[in-house]
């Protein structure tokens, strides 16, 4: 079993630690090969009156120079198996959705049409093993990270990835939960967290008092005890490692924000449900994985630590 200090930091602070007495094997380095999320692709030029500005690359792409084109109006060119090809784009933006439509039926042709029955049996209902809590970030997108097909998890993404206490009142992430939960029975309940979390850097920025205009300030205040142990374990910290100490103690704040959902309290205490907690840094494309040691005198925290196992590094 290995403990979670939030206060052992350093200068260049995994703050993910397990404690002395615990054994190398507390955390595991497995190398993956990182999956190829983004293909290549150029933004698209405007169209001017009748002229058509079009983007070229240079060998290293940085430099774009314009040129007049007989091409279809708004034409985005796209590098494709080192060719580069066009794809129709006006300047009501239906060049997107006509690059959507080609990826949805690429999908239909072979995904769905292959694995018709098991998408015919998805049609019918669900039942996922996983309920993913992650950011709204468009750099974090869960089934793309970690493999997800349809009908394998059930997912809510919010600012920051926070998961609000039970007395906090209704919202649409604790609606998630008890759905998953209590109608889906899923067997875990997974809280990824990423690197350069502009909502942790928010909550970080954000001074003691709420201003009430802003929507942000009144969601990422759910992460106020992360900020407050951030603060006092990372004080002689850069900033920037700060909102990286609480990109990391937001999520076990959240984990334990899950336990004081009476119905999830008395799964994980009959072993019937399980807690994670994971970080995604998708500035060097590592993958860190924990599980919730639940135990019922970890309800009231002992100097800002958790237990946790199977804690897990991929890279």
């Amino acid at each position: 079993m290995a403990i979670l200090a939030p206060t052992s930091v350093s200068k260049d602070p995994l703050f993910l630690r397990t404690s002395s007495n615990s054994s190398s094997s507390d955390l595991q380095r497995i190398s993956l090969n990182p999956p190829r999320i983004f293909g290549s692709k150029l933004k698209s030029g405007k169209i001017e009156q009748t002229q058509l500005r079009l983007l070229t690359a240079s060998n290293n792409c940085s430099d774009l120079t314009a040129k007049a084109s007989r091409k279809p109006l708004g034409l985005t060119e796209e590098l494709k198996n080192n060719k580069l090809e066009s794809v129709v784009e006006t300047d009501d933006g239906s060049g997107l959705f006509e690059d959507m439509k080609r990826r949805f039926l690429s999908f239909k042709k072979h995904k769905y049409m292959e694995n018709l029955e098991h998408y015919q049996n998805l049609a019918k209902g669900q039942a996922p093993k996983f309920m993913v809590i992650s950011c709204a970030d468009s750099r974090v997108c869960p089934s793309t990270i970690l493999g997800f097909q349809p009908g394998e998890a059930f997912i809510v993404r919010n600012i920051a990835n926070l998961v609000p206490s039970f007395v906090s009142g209704p919202s649409e992430t604790n609606a998630a939960l008890e759905f998953s939960v209590n109608t889906l029975e899923v067997e875990n309940i997974l809280v990824v967290g990423h690197s350069c979390c502009g909502g942790i850097r928010a909550l970080m920025s954000m001074d003691d008092e709420v201003e009430k205009s802003s929507f942000i300030q009144n969601w990422v205040v759910v992460g106020r005890d992360a900020r407050l142990w951030t603060k006092a374990a990372a004080s002689k910290l850069s900033f920037d490692q700060q909102c990286k100490h609480c990109e990391k103690e937001s999520i076990n704040r959240s984990l334990l924000n899950l336990l004081t959902y009476p119905w999830i309290e008395e799964k994980v205490k009959n072993g019937i449900l399980s807690v994670h907690g994971g970080y995604y840094d998708f500035v060097d494309c590592t993958f860190e994985k924990w599980t919730l040691d639940y135990k019922e005198d970890n309800l009231k925290e002992k100097h800002g630590r958790i237990s946790v196992k199977n804690h897990l590094f991929w890279s």
